[in-house]
């Protein structure tokens, strides 16, 4: 409530400090291209392969380190151990056969009195892991083209003063941002913490590009609308006055939303906490890019478009 009264009586001219939004944003989009290049990321053996194992201990759990220190009495490599619940471990590791499975329960069991969990043992070939790539490569492609149609075909009605398809693009471009710099932090947390890219991370990336792309277009829907209402409006004015209506609601909807992605990363699983920090991230960063990015680039290119000041 308090966001509406502010934004009833609020006249911020967002255009005029469009450049210092542009400014953060490339910083941090530059920032995530760094860290990708330069740390990568670590993908989850759904991707490359490996081996996964549930154990339960009766007693107290071990720490990490002793399990992984188990592992390397083996020679084997260490394991990304995750627990889950207060008697779980599930055990991520290199490809292994059945005979060295048991020699892992077997070094596990010196560590407390333990017991294969319900998912048990389970070997996850290379061969799905780059099947499960290139379907989310060709799932990002067709997400984005289907954004892109849908907005140029939505938009059609006020091709002026710039065309429709200008919106897709830019809601695009703030999409890449919305998205890439939660992978730039999960190259960093990979490096240091050896977080990893699994399954429930990429689902959490595209529910990113859903909520981003759709507080996007709530904006452009009402800068559409007060284009037909007031066709001899200056554009900028039209922007402004529209990013005002708008702001209160992407920043109340957002709120309600992160308050439980918040209380679901402070009071969830070991598991569940990944994949509320990726949307916690996201979707921050998509009621920032819809009201200070999207269509302040719209703007922008209309301005070089007609070399206005």
């Amino acid at each position: 409530m308090a966001l509406e009264t502010v934004a009833k009586y609020m006249n911020f001219d967002f255009i005029k400090y469009r450049r210092i939004f542009y400014g953060f944003s490339m910083v941090l989009t530059v920032l995530t291209i760094i860290f990708v290049v330069g740390f990568g990321v670590k993908w989850g053996i759904d991707f490359t392969g490996g081996t996964v194992l549930s154990i339960s201990y009766q007693n107290n759990l071990p720490t990490a380190q002793q399990v992984n220190n188990e592992f390397l009495n083996l020679g084997l490599k260490e394991a990304v151990v995750q627990q889950q619940g207060e008697k779980t471990l599930i055990l991520k590791m290199q490809d292994i056969d059945e005979s060295t499975h048991q020699q892992v329960i077997e070094k596990l069991k010196t560590l407390g009195d333990v017991v294969e969990g319900s998912e048990g043992f389970e070997s996850i070939g290379p061969v799905i892991g780059n099947e499960l790539k290139s379907k989310i490569k060709t799932v990002v492609v067709l997400a984005l083209l289907s954004i892109l149609i849908y907005i140029a075909i939505a938009f059609r009605k006020i091709s002026y003063p710039v065309k429709s398809y200008v919106y897709g693009i830019t809601g695009i471009i703030a999409l890449f941002h919305d998205v890439m710099i939660p992978v730039g932090v999960w190259a960093i947390l990979g490096r240091y913490y050896g977080y990893e890219i699994t399954i429930p991370i990429i689902t959490a990336l595209l529910t990113v590009f859903g909520y981003s792309i759709n507080d996007s277009v709530v904006v452009f829907d009402r800068i559409r609308e007060n284009l037909s209402k007031e066709r001899s409006a200056n554009f900028k004015d039209i922007i402004n006055k529209s990013l005002n209506q708008t702001f209160a609601r992407s920043v109340n909807t957002s709120a309600t939303v992160l308050i439980v992605l918040l209380a679901l990363f402070i009071f969830g699983g070991a598991t569940l906490k990944p994949f509320a920090l990726v949307l916690l991230i996201g979707i921050s960063l998509g009621t920032y890019s819809s009201v200070f990015l999207a269509s302040l680039l719209v703007y922008s290119y209309y301005q070089v478009k007609h070399k206005k000041s």
